[in-house]
């Protein structure tokens, strides 16, 4: 909670009525302008509490008209009647004017985002710009000069996109970047581009003149009007996100205008704002896009311009301020993100923006109006500034400077202050209970008591004031100005820069707490126990013992940001009671709260700490060894930050601090119950032993406003009156001050709330209290021996119950037996014994809880451990039933129509009928509860059945009409539910049996014509009786009519419908008669007794039946059966139907003997159905090889090739299955049949039918061929193939090479092969190797040619010499190279001489098929004699297969 200090400005009664104020943006410095009729006009400016500046007083003939502050000197520019414009220098007083440039009236006074420039402008239309250096001082004259003819209104500065980041850069470059180095020395070739420096700030400006035009200023100072609007332009906006230039004119027309890249504008949107006509309007303008606007009226309007909504506040009665009551004037304070308003009436209206859960648009309802302040007169002017964020308001008379101070308050000794207005403090005694109110004559901005003393201070002096029973005497004050004060006993601790000093209570110094410069200036006061901790501004703290005449020190200074990384500042340093832990909350390095709280251990010199951004302490303090709590209290915890920390003052492990939540994203995953804490008070024991235990984590109230202290068994809070609603703060202005002094009965600030340990011992004795806390951080630490020792010695029923309800908090159902055991509560043990059952822990624990009346820790803890279903029982329990459906309908739909059918039983208990009948028909159990509830009052059940149009419901209607003997209702009601039966029930009572008959005809509802058949068989109508059994379909009564009337006929029909039994009973009917037989035999049949049926149809000769009833003959059937009939088909030459009969009977060699003997064709069903799988117990595996051998030796007669080999492969006679498979020609068959059967003998069968194939045109097969060949071992055969390969190649393509490596495989593989005696064997490689040398010499014959033809010519003479030179090189092939050879010499007649000896060697061959028929017609013409007709016929042929040349 804060208050508002008030200063008026200390002006000089010379001073007229203050007419404009203007703050520093950064400074607390207030310029203030004022008019007098006498004097004229003077500028003085004033501090934050409003003292004058007497060096900066400035005075003229005419009153200033525009002040306009350096955006970060303290210089201001001041424009005056005259035309002058004066540069005000603060704190020196320095006064410069600029050179004479205007004329008339300054109307104008604008400075750049940096200050370097300057815009002033007149009442003439004459507008002029200056540069200033970085001190704020003119350089020269004006740079820009501009006549516009008209008044200058309003400018803008454009701000320009940043371009480099130059001093990053140069940082960058300062520690060795090589690119960021290279940026800066452009004329580097091949190192990037030239550093492009964005201008540090924007000097393309815009000027409104009175006319309605804005011109555009460019950065040469060339100006050209961009737009004009129909109204003189009373402000000009730069929207820099979208890039827009907003203009508001005089009539509250607002107009956005796109600027192009060359100064053109571009209207978008243009809108008339609401407002009064004719006022002229305060605008301002919020950072998150809100423009608002004050006009005289009752409310303050905000346009959204960004998302283009609108909506007005306004002022609330209720809260102080008058009907009628107008708002002049406004200003906007982002950094607060407070919107302030001054009224006719001289209050000073707030609104706070307050964040919602709702992350949408600004909405009226986030602003939440805060009381109002009073002031003196019209309020003209606010003003929001300086760093501190003070707010200055201008009235009729003077101005006041309103100052935030967040309200003091502080705890000892039993007695609480607790500032409610600037200079007034409520103090409560808890040891008497008395309240006491303090008004004091100063502003209070600090207060510090002890048991018998209270002392405030403003900063600068110090009242000290002393109990005396139900009053407080002032025992004095003394100047000092100091940050902080303690108290201890007699003495107050103040700090000056490098020490504390140590007073007496009427300020004497009398002793020095010195602090090195290292060590730095106290800030920070910390008084608990006989301790003071002290922490400066260098983020050292130091501790000292007070309990001895003088203060000594207990630990040496300690440098935090030796032991804690990343430290700013220290926020606030406290110590325990004995000075044993040291407490630290600290400010990072970037400003921000550190999220841990940091513990020192002066004895060990050791630091720890505990994480609320996780919810967790380091690995190295000691947590609980239950995982599950450790895991549901960080998430409790986690997301959250330390504002503010406190030790018992009694009790040294004891410690409490004050947590808020930040923005975590991980909580997004918790239950809702975690997300509803925005402020939780965690305490923790804190020990050299076991480190940092939680203890206890407790949500505070929203009437709590900040917790003050822990002194067990109590928490402390500073609150608002009578527990007010957690309002915000209190009203700025200033407040009536009475006489100062104590009065009595003041309000009540302070509230306590007990430990959880404590509740129902708040006034328990101090052993009982140490007592609880022993056993309170012994069950912490879990050292249960100790904890039931500390307790041992309790009689006292209320002190164990406080301990079962510890249990729940630390979650020790172990515990919390024994603790019920010595309570005596039984029902609370079985509960909890059969409560162990459950899984989650917290749901046995929220079963304890619930016992012992926690309900919202109950509640709590089965939100946490989401057992929605065990919630849902809970609701229903304490009778939140709404709660209740809520729960089902969102997490236990599994419950869902239980929950709606208990709230209904719930509601009709309570006489709610109306809203139980809606929750039995959401449960779907309204048509049997509904007319049991309302069966007491007939009307309104029989309003409701017909209401609801339920079939279920006409007909319980329909039997209680029934029941009360009102049939024709009852008729009515049974049609509506379509329940037949009990319609043609109600006609047969009432004798209407005919129209009972059409009921049952026209519906053929079954139950209907049973009933009605019965009807008929009672009155011996025994057509219809039979008619409705079969509409019934309950033939069996229908058989047994017909049998005792002798209804042969319908009796077969009926029996044929019925089951196998009926048509057993019909079947032995008719044979006991001795007619209809073949009647007999078909049921029989039907009925699936067979033999009976074929003994019958045998008897009687009966062949077609005997034919109907093979067809359902299988396998399972009687062997004998199956045999009889076949011989019965054999006899009637019905030798395939015999067949199936044989093989149904597994008499399979007889039904394949059948099959050779009629030549009956073996399909591969029947030959599927003749195999016996492997294992079966009919055959054994050598018969049933037999048998298949047997079978594919049949299928082989008949041609039927595959079926035999399939047959073979199963008998596994692989051999017999290739032949078979041989036979069938089918190459791909053979091929995937050889690769699977991995036999040598199939291997080189395929490869030998291979060969029969024209293999020499499809490469594949000879590949099969050399594969199936090699994996057969038959390289004899394999070396065949290679010769008959090698053959093809010089038959066919005289390709003598291929031919060649053709005969060394064959070569090799003979080499390889067992031939079958040695000399064979021999004699074949010799044939070969004499063979594969002739071919060889012919090849190098051909291929020498090239080089050496006559050496070719030469061997292929002696080749020629050889006797059995072919068939290994064909003789014609030798012949035509010498020829071709020698006709390409010119030597015709030596070529004509080897033509003629090779028709003498080979008289019949074809001479154009060894040589070319070029060669043959130039060896004619040279020798000039016809070759002999065997070439000439030759000459013409085909040589593709063989032609040389």
């Amino acid at each position: 909670m804060a208050v508002y200090f008030d200063h008026r400005i200390e002006a000089p009664e010379t001073n007229g009525a203050p007419c404009q104020i203007a703050w520093h943006s950064t400074q607390p410095v207030l310029a203030v302008a004022s008019v007098s009729p006498t004097t004229g006009g003077c500028v003085d400016l004033y501090l934050q509490q409003g003292e004058q500046v007497v060096s900066c007083h400035v005075e003229r003939s005419l009153q200033p008209t525009v002040l306009r502050w350096h955006p970060s000197k303290t210089v201001l520019a001041v424009g005056w009647e005259t035309g002058e414009v004066l540069l005000l220098t603060h704190p020196s007083g320095e006064q410069s004017s600029l050179p004479s440039t205007h004329t008339a009236s300054i109307t104008l006074l604008d400075w750049s985002s940096t200050g370097s420039r300057l815009i002033t402008g007149d009442q003439m239309g004459v507008l002029a710009l200056w540069k200033l250096d970085a001190r704020g001082r003119l350089q020269g004259a004006c740079l820009v000069k501009h006549e516009y003819g008209k008044p200058l209104t309003n400018s803008v500065f454009r701000p320009l996109p940043p371009g480099e980041d130059v001093a990053q850069l140069a940082r960058a470059a300062v520690s060795g970047d090589e690119s960021a180095l290279d940026m800066f020395n452009w004329r580097k070739a091949g190192k990037g581009s030239a550093l492009k420096i964005g201008s540090l700030e924007g000097l393309t400006f815009f000027v409104s003149t009175a006319d309605g035009y804005v011109h555009c200023v460019d950065e040469k100072g060339r100006t050209s009007p961009i737009l004009s609007v129909d109204s003189p332009v009373q402000r000009l906006l730069y929207l820099e996100k979208r890039d827009v230039l907003a203009v508001i004119t005089e009539t509250l027309m607002l107009s956005q205008y796109s600027l192009g890249p060359e100064g053109g504008a571009q209207e978008l949107i243009k809108v008339k704002l609401s407002g009064k006509s004719g006022q002229n309007a305060d605008i301002t303008w919020a950072d998150h896009g809100l423009l608002i606007t004050a006009t005289g009226e009752q409310v303050i309007r905000l346009w959204d311009l960004e998302k283009d909504d609108n909506y007005v506040l306004s002022l609330d009665e209720n809260l102080g301020f008058e009907k009628g009551e107008t708002l002049n004037c406004v200003s906007y304070c982002a950094a607060k993100d407070i919107l302030a308003a001054g009224t006719s009436r001289g209050r000073i209206a707030m609104w706070r923006n307050v964040p919602s859960s709702n992350h949408g648009a600004e909405s009226k309802g986030q602003w939440k109006l805060q009381t109002p302040s009073e002031f003196e007169g019209n309020i003209t002017q606010l003003q929001w500034g300086s760093s501190l964020n003070l707010l200055a308001a201008n009235g009729v008379s003077t101005v006041l400077i309103l100052c935030e101070h967040v309200m003091s308050a502080h705890f000892s000794q039993q007695v609480a202050a607790v500032q409610l207005t600037p200079n007034q403090l409520s103090l409560s005694y808890f040891s008497s209970g008395s309240q006491l109110s303090l008004r004091s004559d100063m502003h209070i901005k600090g207060v510090c008591v002890t048991k018998d003393t209270v002392a405030v201070w403003n900063g600068k002096q110090v009242t000290v004031y002393e109990s005396s029973g139900t009053a407080l005497r002032n025992t004095g004050s003394f100047p000092c100005e100091s940050q902080a004060l303690a108290m201890h006993e007699e003495n107050i601790y103040t700090v000056e820069p490098n020490r504390v000093q140590v007073r007496t209570l009427q300020g004497t110094v009398k002793q020095l707490l010195v602090f090195s410069e290292v060590e730095g200036n106290p800030v920070l006061l910390s008084v608990c126990g006989t301790f003071l901790a002290v922490g400066t501004d260098t983020a050292h703290f130091k501790l000292f013992d007070l309990s001895r005449r003088e203060a000594k020190p207990h630990c040496s200074a300690k440098n935090v940001s030796e032991i804690i990384p990343n430290v700013g500042a220290l926020q606030s340093v406290k110590c325990n009671a004995n000075g044993s832990q040291v407490s630290i909350l600290i400010t990072q390095l970037n400003g921000r709260p550190d999220h841990k709280v940091y513990f020192y251990d002066v004895e060990m010199d050791t630091v720890s700490h505990f994480d609320f951004f996780t919810g967790r302490p380091p690995s190295g303090v000691s947590q609980t060894d239950d995982p599950e709590r450790n895991q549901s209290q960080s998430a409790e915890l986690r997301g959250r930050c330390p504002i503010s920390q406190f030790w018992d003052e009694s009790e040294p492990r004891l410690f409490v601090c004050e947590t808020v939540q930040t923005a975590d994203p991980r909580r997004s995953s918790l239950p809702d119950i975690l997300h509803e804490v925005e402020v939780l008070v965690v305490s923790f024991f804190c020990t050299q032993e076991h480190g940092l235990l939680l203890h206890d984590s407790y949500p505070k109230p929203a009437a709590i406003q900040a917790l003050l202290a822990l002194d067990v068994p109590f928490y402390y809070f500073s609150c608002k009156p009578e527990q007010g609603e957690s309002g915000g703060e209190e009203p700025p202005g200033p407040t009536p001050v009475p006489a100062p002094g104590p009065q009595l009965s003041g309000p009540s600030m302070v509230s306590r709330k007990a430990l959880r340990d404590f509740v129902g011992l708040e006034e328990c004795d101090k052993p009982t209290r140490e007592a609880m806390l022993n056993f309170s951080f012994y069950l912490t630490i879990g050292d249960m021996d100790e904890a039931f020792k500390s307790i041992k010695l309790i009689k006292s029923e209320a002190v164990w119950e406080n301990m079962a309800r510890m249990c729940v908090k630390n979650r020790r159902l172990d515990v919390a037996r024994v603790c019920l055991g010595n309570m005596g509560h039984a029902r609370g043990a079985r509960a909890l014994r059969e409560a162990e059952a459950e899984p989650e822990l917290e749901a046995r624990v929220a079963v304890l809880a619930t016992q012992l009346g926690m309900l919202e820790d109950a509640e709590r803890l089965y939100k946490s451990c989401q057992r929605y279903d065990l919630l849902n029982k809970f609701y229903q329990a304490a009778g939140q039933w709404q709660r209740a459906v809520e729960t089902a309908e969102t997490n236990d739909r599994v419950h869902l129509r239980t929950t709606y059918y208990s709230y209904a039983k719930h509601l009709e208990a309570m006489g709610d009928r109306n809203m139980a009948l809606v929750y039995y028909e959401k449960s779907d159990t309204y048509r049997f509860e509904v007319p049991r509830m309302l069966l007491e009052d007939v009307l309104s059940l029989e309003i409701y059945v017909n209401k609801m149009k339920d079939k279920s419901l006409y007909k319980w209607w329909a039997q209680y009409l029934e029941s009360q003997s009102d049939m024709e209702s009852a008729l009515r009601y049974y049609e509506y539910a379509q329940d037949f039966l009990s319609l043609v029930r109600v006609h047969c009572y009432l004798g209407n049996i005919q129209k009972a008959a059409e009921i049952a005809n026209e519906t053929g509802n079954r139950a209907a014509s049973y009933h009605l058949a019965r009807q008929y068989e009672s009155q011996e109508e025994i057509k219809q009786s039979v008619h409705f059994y079969t509409r019934a379909q309950a033939y069996n009564n229908a058989i047994r009519l017909c049998k005792e009337n002798g209804m042969d006929d319908q009796l077969m029909n009926l029996a044929l419908l019925s089951n196998p039994e009926d048509m057993m009973e019909a079947a032995c009917y008719y044979e006991e008669k001795g007619v209809h037989m073949d009647r007999a035999v078909m049921l029989y049949h039907k009925a699936g007794h067979f033999s009976k049926a074929l003994e019958l149809a045998f008897a009687t000769q009966q062949f077609g039946a005997l034919q109907l009833i093979a067809e359902d003959l299988d396998e399972n059937s009687d062997p004998a059966l199956l045999a009889r009939c076949s011989d019965f088909f054999i006899k009637h030459s019905q030798y395939e139907k015999a067949v199936e009969l044989l093989v149904a009977a597994k008499k399979y060699h007889e039904a394949l003997q059948l099959c050779l003997d009629q030549s009956l064709t073996i399909t591969e069903e029947l030959a599927e159905s003749m195999t016996v799988t492997r294992g079966s117990k009919d055959l054994s595996e050598d018969a049933r090889k037999d048998l298949l051998e047997r079978i594919a030796d049949c299928c082989m007669r008949q041609g039927n090739y595959h079926l035999a080999t399939k047959k073979y492969t199963q008998a596994g006679n692989k051999l017999k299955a290739m032949r078979a498979l041989l036979k069938s020609g089918d190459t791909e068959k053979i091929v995937f049949f050889a690769g699977v059967s991995r036999q040598k003998e199939i291997y080189i069968m395929a490869a030998n039918y291979l060969q029969s194939l024209d293999w020499r045109k499809d490469p594949e097969i000879m590949k099969n061929i050399i594969g199936f060949y090699t994996k057969g071992r038959a390289l004899d055969l394999l070396a065949g193939f290679y010769e008959a390969c090698a053959q093809v190649e010089i038959d066919d393509y005289q390709n003598y090479e291929k031919a060649l490596g053709a005969l060394t495989e064959a070569y090799k593989c003979l080499a390889k092969a067992k031939g079958r005696t040695t000399e064979e064997q021999e004699s074949r490689l010799a044939e070969l190797q004499h063979k594969v040398t002739l071919v060889k010499r012919f090849v190098q014959a051909r291929r020498l040619y090239e080089e050496d033809p006559g050496e070719a010519v030469r061997l292929c003479d002696t080749l020629l010499e050889e006797t059995d030179l072919d068939p290994a090189v064909r003789i014609g092939d030798a012949y035509g190279f010498l020829v071709e050879h020698h006709c390409q010499q010119g030597s015709f007649q030596v070529a004509y001489h080897k033509l003629e000896e090779m028709l003498k060697r080979l008289p019949s061959i074809n001479v154009s098929y060894y040589v070319s028929q070029r060669s043959l017609e130039a060896l004619q013409l040279a020798v000039g004699v016809p070759l002999a007709r065997g070439a000439q016929l030759g000459l013409s042929d085909r040589r593709d297969s063989g032609g040389g040349g």
